[in-house]
């Protein structure tokens, strides 16, 4: 149970966002261990995706994905960073909360990659149908 509610809170929407300013922190520091900068670059890249796993519009389940995934993405890379390192990283963030980091190029590649998987996968379509 303890566990559980760890996760719920994780998911309230004001500090995810403190969370996600803190992971944007952790990859950026020269410190953070290769596997924490990983994890935190594809809970960033997902939070910010316009594209879900689940869409949006499928009731309480579109929902569940974000409130699920990033808060277990988010303590997985904690997980992975060193207690002192993390904990530093999250001061930062709570303080400079209302300064969000602008990351155009981040959302640009996340485009480019969902418009790359969807070439990918009518080029298949085209393959798999276009020969009958």
């Amino acid at each position: 149970m303890l566990k559980l509610s760890r996760l719920f809170r994780f998911a309230n929407a004001a500090r995810l966002a403190t969370y996600l300013i803190a992971l944007w922190k952790l990859a950026r520091h020269p410190d953070t261990p290769r596997a924490a900068k990983w994890v935190a670059l594809a809970v960033l890249a997902y939070a910010v995706s316009p594209i879900d796993l689940i869409p949006d519009f499928i009731p309480v389940l579109g929902q569940l994905d974000d409130l699920i995934l990033v808060p277990l993405g988010v303590a997985l890379a904690v997980r992975l960073t060193p207690r002192p390192l993390w904990e530093a990283r999250l001061r930062e963030a709570e303080v400079s909360r209302e300064q969000l980091p602008r990351f155009w190029w981040g959302a640009a590649l996340i485009v480019l990659l969902w418009l790359a998987l969807l070439g990918l996968f009518v080029w298949w379509m085209v393959r798999l149908f276009g020969g009958a």
